[in-house]
């Protein structure tokens, strides 16, 4: 019977080259390490400093008097909540966010999605036609909220909206002013229409990438008509997770609604979302920091049931069409 017995020399070798690539990957991890806490760590500190520690210590004012300072002095428990959800006019403040996310929510997603399907269907210069709608996204609410107040809806006789009307004859309308009829929400909500189209149109585009063309084609086998058809059967439920996504978005950015009527309308009683209540409350004449991070925080978790029962019933994340 033979028996091969092993070199020493060459086991000693592959040992030493096992420790060595041992050794090599260690290093590597070591070093992705350090460059990834290069990178994130700048962003992860600036979460922590200015988004984090102020909400809490906002948790920890909540319970507590806190006027004209940052500092709680005498605690009061949940009188603050208690106090805020009772109030007149924060509760006015929610309901004009209702009327407000009633209008915008349906309207972007309809325009947006009639914007993505127009320009995903362009041949010549779709580029530039996306960059065109997309552009508004990079301009400032409160820059286009001034622009909307001084230049287009601009008092009773000037502006380019009351000039419009009158080569028809007929007179110009107080857009901003607090008489019935509510003419405002035309400003607020065309203003925040122009700024935010294009970014979910974007994001309707991405989604009409995804939907491969081979079912179009089987559907017109089928006798499908393009048109109505393919875009009901085919084209909409393919967009199924980009249209929840879209909608929670958007009535994420509804419920945070401040510049616009700022801007426009200032702090008013007949139209002032809840950011805009909180805000005079907490750094108006008031400065009443304990009943405004009470409010801040109540308003922080409407939007999280709110989000969740939206995901829940449009069944956001889901896997498969």
């Amino acid at each position: 019977m033979s028996s091969k017995i092993a070199d020493p020399a060459a086991t000693g070798e592959r040992r030493g080259s096992r420790r060595a690539a041992s050794r090599t990957r260690t290093r590597g991890i070591t070093g992705n390490t350090r460059m990834f806490w290069v990178f994130v760590g700048p962003f992860v500190l600036g979460l922590l400093i200015f988004s984090y520690l102020p909400i809490i210590w906002s948790l920890v004012l909540s319970f507590f008097e806190a006027y004209n300072t940052v500092t709680p002095s005498k605690f009061v428990g949940f009188q603050n909540y208690v106090d805020m959800l009772t109030d007149h006019n924060f509760l006015s403040s929610l309901g004009t966010f209702t009327i407000f996310a009633l209008f915008i929510v349906p309207l972007t997603f309809a325009l947006s999605l009639a914007l993505a399907l127009l320009v995903n269907q362009v041949k010549v210069a779709r580029a530039f036609f996306r960059s065109v709608f997309f552009l508004p996204t990079a301009c400032s609410y409160v820059v286009a909220s001034l622009i909307w107040r001084l230049s287009i809806f601009n008092g009773v006789r000037f502006g380019l909206a009351n000039t419009i009307l009158g080569w028809f004859g007929i007179d110009g309308i107080a857009w901003l002013s607090t008489v019935d009829p509510p003419w405002f929400w035309i400003p607020i909500v065309t203003v925040r229409l122009w700024l935010q189209l294009g970014f979910y149109m974007i994001l309707f585009i991405a989604g009409l990438q995804r939907i491969s063309p081979t079912l179009y084609e089987a559907a017109y086998v089928d006798g499908a008509s393009p048109g109505w058809q393919t875009f009901r059967y085919i084209t909409l439920p393919q967009l199924r997770t980009t249209s929840v996504a879209v909608l929670i978005l958007n009535l994420i950015a509804a419920y945070q609604a401040f510049d616009e009527f700022y801007n426009l309308l200032g702090n008013v009683n007949f139209a002032r979302p809840p950011l805009v209540y909180l805000y005079g409350i907490s750094l108006g004449t008031i400065q009443d920091l304990g009943h405004g991070s009470a409010g801040a925080l109540i308003l922080a978790v409407i939007i999280m049931i709110v989000t969740l029962l939206q995901s829940r019933i449009l069944g956001f994340g889901k896997a498969g069409d």
